[in-house]
C-alpha cells in the first residue's frame, strides 16, 4: 500500500497520455477502481462474516475488538480511486478495446 491516501493534484496530460485521450484514460481508471473496491469490499464481508451473531437482540450485542480494527483497517485503506489511478500511471493496467469500438 504505497499509495498516497492524501489528495493530490494529477497531470491532465500524463493520464491523457497513455491512451491518447482522457476521457478514455479516465473511464479505464474508474472501471479498475471499480474491480479494487469490489475485491475489498468482498474481502472485508468475508472477515466479518465471521463475527455474525445469530442472535439480532439489540441487548445482546457486544463490542467485539477484533471486529472493530478490521473495520478500522479498511477505513484507513487509500481509496480505491487513488489506486487505479497509481497503477494506470505506471503502466500497471492492462485494457483492450472491443471489435466494436476499435471500428469507430
Amino acid at each position: 500500500m504505497a499509495t498516497n491516501q492524501s489528495i493530490i493534484t494529477r497531470n491532465n496530460d500524463k493520464i491523457a497520455a497513455h491512451t491518447g485521450n482522457l476521457y478514455e484514460s479516465v473511464s479505464i481508471i474508474s472501471k479498475r477502481a471499480r474491480q479494487i473496491a469490489s475485491k475489498n469490499k468482498e474481502e472485508l464481508s468475508n472477515k466479518l462474516s465471521e463475527f455474525v451473531s445469530a442472535v439480532d437482540n439489540l441487548e445482546e450485542v457486544f463490542e467485539n475488538r477484533e471486529q472493530i480494527e478490521i473495520s478500522k483497517f479498511y477505513e484507513r485503506m487509500p481509496k480505491p480511486t487513488s489506486i487505479a489511478t497509481d497503477e494506470f500511471l505506471e503502466g500497471k493496467v492492462y485494457w483492450r478495446y472491443n471489435d466494436e469500438e476499435a471500428q469507430q
